[in-house]
């Protein structure tokens, strides 16, 4: 016994149906033909239960199974763990550019040579402009415009020391700010993951799938691994727990831990598991890149700046201050303060020259004894600065902190090139093709209209048999 007319139209109806959805999955695909996050998927069908006549197995049409993705894990790991790479490189080349800004000096790897790290308007500049000027005082001691020279070739220094320890200083805060808001973001995150695992481990546990929710998931996961370099872990259930630093942050798919920051001695934030309350040892992300940057290149550079500023004005007090100004008076200070943000310039001399201390001994204006010592002082080595000078000294800091910087920056276009060809792989592996989808397209078109002209025949044939019953 085969199939009867009745048997033959539920196959004809099944068709339509899986046909149909086909075509849904078809529409779903092209929707979604410029979203990075979504993986291409196919309903997967299979022959209906076929059942034995005399003439051997009839089938019973077709019936669709499921609609599945074509994610590739280990691609998506990839992408995952090369996005906190590129994180992290970001967020160090922001806070070393935005230094760069203050330093505002032409950078160099790392030269010694001074000229090699100049700019018009930067330190260098500055500490340069000063020793020149007391060279000039030193051919002409009692000269008051020269005396005023120098005063004001100093205070421009000293303004200028400021400056870049307050750029220095805020960039420093900046990087604790953008830990602070990254934090929070990866929160956010972690907490939208859970809810997430909680919707897929609902829909597969009553036999369905979650395909929406799974890319959702996946895109929220390589967000959050801009921010902290993580580990993920897939869940019989469906769901994925998340590790961040090699502490789990979304335990049993559903339950989120929370970051926090916490100020160490110097006031700058690190990280760590809120509830846990363990610190975080992070090895990629934005956050692991402003802490790296701000503990790292910034703060050698401030440290470097810092010394500098403070030798200049040992050294420099210590010759000035045993010199004698015009008026016979003597053992006054020409600097003030003790670091970048502090020196300034005794007011003393900045409101009368002429008590600049320019002699060795006392009635002899046209003692040079000292100017020219503070002169000489350009092409000194000192011993608290490795026996560089003071202008060797910072064109190394500052060498310094351009090869760390052209350093990022070759890093981060190596990651952005990987990042890109990872990304690219992975969408002509798993996204959309547009002419395969035409193409299917039109193959269950024709098959819908198959299954349609199949209905017709049946109902046709059935047409015939009834009024072959009423004739």
């Amino acid at each position: 016994m085969s199939l009867s007319l009745f048997g033959l139209l539920n196959v004809a109806g099944q068709s339509l149906s899986v046909q149909q959805e086909a075509t849904s999955v078809a529409g779903q695909n092209l929707a979604n033909v410029n979203n990075p996050a979504y993986a291409d998927e196919s309903l997967q069908v299979q022959a209906a239960p076929s059942f034995q006549t005399s003439a051997g197995q009839e089938g019973t049409g077709v019936e669709a199974v499921s609609i599945t993705q074509l994610w590739d894990s280990l691609l998506n790991s990839q992408i995952t763990a090369e996005g906190s790479v590129t994180g992290s490189l970001t967020s160090q080349q922001s806070a070393l550019q935005q230094a760069e800004a203050y330093l505002n000096e032409q950078l160099s790897n790392t030269s010694t040579s001074v000229d090699s790290v100049s700019s018009p308007d930067g330190l260098t500049a500055d500490l340069s402009s000063l020793f020149n000027s007391l060279q000039a005082l030193s051919t002409d001691p009692s000269n008051i415009s020269d005396r005023q020279a120098v005063v004001q070739s100093a205070q421009q220094l000293s303004e200028q020391f400021n400056s870049v320890s307050s750029g220095l200083a805020t960039v420093s805060s900046d990087m604790n700010s953008s830990i602070q808001s990254d934090v929070n973001s990866s929160n956010q995150d972690l907490s939208e993951i859970a809810g997430l695992n909680k919707q897929i481990i609902v829909a597969q546990a009553s036999g369905g799938t979650a395909n929406d929710l799974v890319d959702e998931r996946e895109q929220l996961i390589e967000n959050l691994a801009g921010y902290v370099n993580l580990t993920t872990s897939a869940q019989a259930n469906g769901a994925v727990n998340i590790s961040i630093g090699g502490v789990t942050m979304v335990s049993d798919g559903t339950t989120p831990d929370s970051l926090e920051t916490y100020a160490n001695s110097a006031g700058n934030l690190l990280v760590q598991a809120q509830n846990a309350g363990t610190p975080l040892t992070l090895s990629g992300g934005s956050i692991e890149g402003s802490i790296t940057a701000r503990d790292g290149t910034l703060a050698t550079l401030q440290g470097s700046v810092n010394t500098l500023a403070t030798q200049l004005i040992s050294q420099f007090n210590s010759i000035y201050s045993s010199g004698y100004d015009l008026n016979g008076n003597t053992n006054q200070p020409f600097f003030t303060g003790s670091t970048a943000a502090s020196i300034g310039v005794n007011s003393t001399v900045v409101n009368d020259p002429s008590t600049f201390q320019a002699a060795a001994s006392a009635g002899d204006p046209g003692d040079n004894t000292v100017a020219l010592a503070l002169a000489n002082l350009a092409n000194q080595p000192l011993s608290a600065l490795n026996n560089q000078t003071l202008g060797q000294n910072y064109a190394e800091a500052v060498g310094t902190f351009g090869s760390g910087l052209e350093s990022v920056n070759e890093q981060l276009t190596n990651s952005t090139s990987v990042s890109q060809m990872l990304t690219t792989q992975r969408s002509s592996e798993t996204g959309v093709d547009t002419d395969t989808e035409m193409t299917n397209l039109m193959q269950f078109q024709k098959a819908y209209e198959a299954s349609a002209e199949l209905v017709t025949t049946v109902n046709e044939m059935l047409e015939t048999l009834v009024n072959m019953k009423t004739e």
